[in-house]
């Protein structure tokens, strides 16, 4: 089944083209004899010599009594730059030269299966050719493209318990750590009789200082979020934000929460502990014969490291925990600022609003002019309907004279006129008087209102920020946030309702 799938997989891959060099790495136990080697293979017959050691890459011929001890023989591209060279079913070799090297070296076929996995992932087993057992691993990292750059490294090896030689393909890209790993296996050359020292190498610069750098350097600007969001004094004047800007606050928080899940620590505890059991696999069948004091020391050392890591990465986990705790308080402490900002924008529009129904109000009383014509011209109506009576003889009509003459000639005005006016004229004085005392009274009455309800405005206003402000800042509320479900939850009855204790005759207390 795996020789099928191996075969279909391939078949599917679609081919990138990388410079491809080799790394040839042989102890022996005469020192004389040892090599290092890195060159580029450039033809084809180069890559399939370099595969079997044949032509130019036969083993030296050595003394009598000289003897292999280990090595590692490796298929690098470390300059991988092609867009797609870490895309699902891509492979950066002929497919008839991978192929070659997978089965030649008994690298793990499962391998071409693996071109989608994204973040770390390390696995590790035997193959299943008991009478020449091999040890195969899979370490690779990789993840989608980023500003059109692809990024990753990924590791394929097999180590041969009858030869001691650790063979396999390392790809990685200018961005990764295969450059300094392959330097460092370079300087670590009597070491690479372990299969499991060029893994430990990339464990070991993936879990470099760079890691608790970030997350200082992000807990660093917690502070400052936090001086700016709810006024915390831990940091200097000169790195305090010039202005609230809510958008910006905002954005350094989704940037400072995302600085914080870099490299998040529990995926590689699960890798320290696969590690850990691969090095138990291979001294499960590694020989006596071939464990020699400096392999032990060095298995044991490694052993110690993959401990240290371990412990580092749990306190790592807890201090990220901390600081995701606290981004989420600074998080909903911004949301009631927002809140806060939204509530006075409503209460300003309410404001306005019941302004403007108090100016409809008022502006509904301009009805009251039509009512003070009326009161200018009604006095004048009636007193004309008045002296309409007998008060006055025009003799304008046939008993008087030409029944045609309308000049009013003989009219008579009686004497008494100016009683006309002496009553109307100051009734219609007195009338616009007491509108106008009317008026005033009522503007007052409005002038009043409106004071009140500007007051009432504010102190709504004041009364909301000041209950908001006081949830997000008090500290019994931020320091028990994140305590047991039990404690936020406990329910203090008010004085009234706790029930009364009576003293029982055997002196002991109970509730009633």
């Amino acid at each position: 089944m795996d020789d099928y799938l191996f075969r279909y997989h391939v078949d599917q891959c679609h081919v990138v083209e990388e410079k491809t060099t080799y790394l040839e790495i042989l102890n022996y136990s005469d020192d004389a004899y040892d090599t290092c080697e890195a060159h580029p293979l450039i033809t084809g017959d180069d890559f399939d010599n370099y595969l079997r050691r044949t032509g130019a890459f036969e083993p030296p011929i050595v003394r009598e009594g000289v003897k292999l001890q280990g090595g590692i023989r490796l298929i690098v591209q470390k300059d991988a730059k092609h867009a797609d060279t870490f895309a699902p079913l891509h492979i950066s070799l002929q497919p008839e030269n991978y192929e070659s090297m997978v089965r030649t070296w008994h690298l793990p076929f499962r391998a071409i299966e693996g071109s989608s996995i994204v973040g770390p992932f390390f696995w590790c087993a035997h193959d299943q050719d008991e009478d020449d057992r091999h040890l195969q691993i899979i370490f690779r990292k990789s993840d989608v493209r980023k500003k059109a750059m692809t990024r990753g490294w990924e590791i394929m090896l097999s180590y041969s318990y009858k030869t001691g030689i650790t063979t396999g393909f390392v790809k990685g890209t200018p961005t990764s750590d295969i450059v300094d790993s392959l330097k460092h296996l370079t300087a670590c050359r009597d070491q690479t009789g372990h299969p499991l020292l060029l893994p430990m190498i990339i464990l070991s610069h993936d879990l470099s200082h760079k890691g608790d750098t970030r997350q200082r350097d992000a807990r660093d600007w917690l502070r400052r979020l936090e001086n700016a969001i709810t006024m915390r004094d831990e940091i200097d004047e000169k790195e305090v934000y010039s202005d609230f800007d809510v958008d910006g606050i905002n954005r350094d928080l989704v940037e400072c929460h995302s600085q914080v899940l870099w490299k998040r620590p529990q995926a590689y505890q699960e890798i320290v502990k696969e590690i850990k059991d691969a090095m138990q696999k291979f001294m499960e069948y590694m020989p006596e014969d071939k464990r020699t004091k400096s392999l032990n020391a060095l298995h044991n050392n490694m052993l110690a490291r993959l401990e240290f890591y371990r412990v580092k990465l749990t306190g790592m986990e807890h201090y990220i925990h901390t600081t995701l705790e606290r981004l989420h308080i600074q998080r909903q402490a911004l949301y009631n600022v927002m809140a806060q900002k939204e509530s006075k924008l409503n209460l300003e529009i309410a404001s306005q609003q019941r302004r403007l129904a108090h100016a409809t109000k008022r502006d509904g009383t301009a009805m009251k002019t039509l009512s003070l014509l009326g009161a200018v011209f009604l006095p004048g109506t009636f007193m004309a309907s008045i002296f309409s009576m007998t008060f006055f003889d025009f003799n304008v009509g046939p008993n008087y004279g030409d029944p045609s003459d309308s000049s009013g000639d003989g009219a008579q005005v009686s004497n008494l006129l100016w009683l006309y006016f002496a009553v109307t004229v100051p009734l219609t004085l007195i009338i616009l008087a007491f509108w106008y005392w009317i008026d005033k009274r009522r503007e007052k009455k409005y002038a009043e209102e409106d004071v009140e309800i500007e007051k009432g405005i504010d102190t709504m206003e004041k009364d909301i920020l000041a209950i908001m402000r006081k949830k997000t800042i008090s500290k019994a509320t931020t320091w028990t946030s994140g305590g047991p479900l039990g404690a936020s939850k406990r329910t203090i009855l008010p004085k009234r309702e706790r029930p009364p204790i009576k003293e029982a005759e055997d002196g002991t207390y109970e509730m009633v």
